[in-house]
């Protein structure tokens, strides 16, 4: 049997969480009618409040948690080290919670991030979380997005434009005449894909035409090189452009073992640059993020909103960098 949780109840009596979380606590804020319909949503479903509804602290904890993709946390090593550092320059500890889409029970994550009493949350650029970001700000839980504009009430966000940075690069493939250009899927990172698939899109249609290459990796291929090596066989594009390093050498292997050479018959591009796409032959071309300053720059705003201090801009931009290497011509 499903176990009822809080959202449940809210759900049922029409709710928000914190109204719930109230009415458990016996707070006298909630007005009678509300009360009563919580009450009835709390017997007919059997919900026996936990430690998420009843022991929501008041006090301060200097605590924040830091919720990220498990997929991701290989390559954002220096965003964190950026978040550690400025924790400790305000005498914060840091959290950390992943989440596994398919495996991961968000609810179980969220009830986790309040029953520990955080003071605020950092998300790591996860739709996941991100379409539930209104079920923990109801908390008064300051929040701060790393990687996907967005902001609203107690939500700030520290990004990279990857969707501009990919507007330019295509835009300036088109302006050169060339027009066969890919964008291969990366599951583990639906966010970013999305933002680079918006930024070709528009380029090509400022040039009177339409992004068509998209390329959605089909089920039974488990890895971005299996897909790669199977979809080369019969097709090839003058530029392909992936998300992750691990995808942009799959490509470049596949590419080479179904007789292509890299750059001359296809040009690989890669979004997020590592010390590995310089280690790679060819070296990959990519853009070159301030990954630390992603993580520092996150902080800093949540400890400002923490202290009640202004933040003059809910949503900060950081700039990149595009470093054409051997991939491209």
């Amino acid at each position: 049997m499903k176990r009822v949780t809080i959202y449940d109840v809210a759900k049922e009596a029409g709710v928000s969480l914190a109204t719930v979380s109230r009415v458990i606590n016996r707070s006298d804020v909630v007005k009678a009618p509300t009360k009563d319909k919580v009450e009835a949503a709390i017997e007919r479903l059997g919900y026996k409040p936990n430690a998420i509804a009843q022991g929501l602290a008041l006090s301060k904890t200097t605590t924040i948690g830091l919720v990220i993709p498990e997929a991701s946390y290989t390559y954002i090593g220096q965003i964190i080290n950026g978040l550690i550092d400025v924790a400790k320059m305000y005498n914060y500890n840091i959290i950390l919670h992943t989440i596994t889409e398919g495996i991961t029970d968000l609810n179980d994550i969220i009830e986790t991030i309040i029953r520990s009493r955080v003071d605020g949350v950092i998300v790591y650029n996860d739709k996941l979380v991100i379409d539930r970001i209104e079920e923990i700000s109801n908390y008064n839980i300051p929040i701060v997005i790393i990687g996907n504009r967005t902001s609203g009430n107690m939500v700030s966000s520290v990004f990279v434009d990857i969707e501009k940075a990919i507007y330019e690069l295509v835009n300036d493939y088109l302006d050169k005449g060339v027009d066969d250009i890919a964008i291969i899927q990366d599951r583990k990172n639906p966010c970013a894909v999305e933002q680079m698939v918006k930024g070709a899109t528009k380029a090509f249609e400022e040039h009177g035409k339409k992004f068509t290459n998209y390329l959605e990796m089909d089920a039974a291929s488990r890895t971005s090189y299996k897909f790669m090596s199977k979809y080369l066989k019969n097709h090839r594009h003058d530029v392909i452009i992936a998300h992750r390093d691990s995808q942009a050498m799959a490509t470049i292997n596949a590419a080479r073992e179904n007789g292509y050479d890299v750059p001359k018959d296809i040009e690989v591009v890669c979004v997020i640059d590592t010390k590995y796409n310089s280690m790679m032959r060819p070296q990959i071309s990519s853009f070159s993020i301030p990954s630390y300053d992603l993580g520092a720059v996150s902080m800093r705003i949540m400890t400002k909103m923490l202290h009640d201090e202004v933040v003059d801009d809910q949503e900060i931009e950081l700039s990149y960098l595009y470093s054409p290497r051997q991939s491209t011509k």
